[in-house]
């Protein structure tokens, strides 16, 4: 059934892939929508994940970055499809790295990098990053799709442009091998995803409220004596990004325990109280407030 599934959306897919961009965004444009005035998917979610980290903020500016975060969904959302087509020329053009000397600086240390990113503006067109001639293979950590048809999709658009899933199940063992293989990799981890028990282990403020956070990236980058760098993305305009390459630590085993973790949601958090419409609002990152912390847990 899921095959069915599959083979009856993917052409609806592709043709979508390779409208003209002034069309596409029209088709996103129908998409919010449906979406926002119709469906209104997840809209309570999002109202009070704004309200609750926004409290001086009235209810008409709730309801404008509310709206506009909303557009922004449908637009990457739809960017995600484009994958399925766009050329390798356009990509470049379109989600831009201005400072990829700070990589090279790191090849030179002959060290891999974790790519500290967020749910910020894209992350769907990172794979770009693989097109400029670097060193290090580009690897993405990702969750499993359940559907075989599209979790298949998704890999081979990565592909596409040289770079590779890890499922985050196998993640650890596999850059662990990676690293005593000698594979250089930049491994791109979206570290602000709300953690499982027992992995409460971590607990401090974001956006003004307590909530456990993911120390996963850390504890890889100390182990393994890997490099950490913030993924700074900014949305120009519709279909137009700037990534800027933000340096955390070149030695993590330096620094003191949680710094790494600390440093880069302060990075996160200053992108969304600036523009707070590009954060995605809709996934449940303060589900955890107001639980007992463990006794064994740090609060920072």
């Amino acid at each position: 059934m899921q095959a069915v599934v599959f083979w009856l959306i993917y052409p609806l897919l592709w043709f979508i892939s390779i409208l003209p961009f002034w069309l596409f965004y029209r088709v996103s444009d129908l998409v919010y929508f449906i979406v926002y005035y119709l469906v209104g998917y997840r809209k309570k979610a999002v109202t009070d994940n704004l309200e609750l980290v926004f409290p001086e903020k009235s209810s008409n500016e709730i309801i404008e970055i509310r709206k506009k975060f909303y557009r922004h969904m449908c637009d990457m959302f739809l960017e995600m499809i484009k994958s399925i087509s766009i050329s390798e020329e356009e990509l470049k053009k379109r989600f831009v790295f201005t400072n990829l000397e700070e990589l090279r600086r790191i090849e030179k240390l002959d060290k891999s990098i974790i790519l500290m990113c967020g749910h910020y503006a894209s992350y769907e067109w990172l794979f770009a990053l693989q097109l400029n001639n670097l060193k290090h293979k580009a690897f993405g950590i990702y969750k499993k799709i359940r559907n075989p048809g599209f979790d298949k999709l998704v890999n081979d658009i990565r592909r596409r442009f040289g770079a590779e899933l890890i499922r985050n199940s196998t993640s650890t063992s596999r850059i662990t091998q990676n690293e005593k293989e000698g594979v250089r990799g930049i491994y791109a981890m979206i570290a602000d995803q709300s953690p499982k028990s027992p992995n409460y282990k971590f607990w401090t403020d974001f956006m003004g409220k307590k909530v456990p956070f993911y120390t996963g990236s850390e504890r890889m980058a100390k182990e393994l004596d890997m490099a950490v760098i913030y993924l700074h993305v900014e949305k120009i305009k519709r279909g137009r990004y700037k990534a800027s390459l933000i340096n955390i630590a070149d030695s993590p085993s330096k620094t003191e325990d949680h710094q790494i973790t600390l440093e880069y949601k302060q990075h996160l958090e200053k992108q969304i109280r600036e523009k707070p419409e590009f954060y995605l609002w809709t996934h449940k990152r303060w589900k955890h407030l107001g639980k007992e912390t463990p006794q064994n847990a740090v609060i920072r």
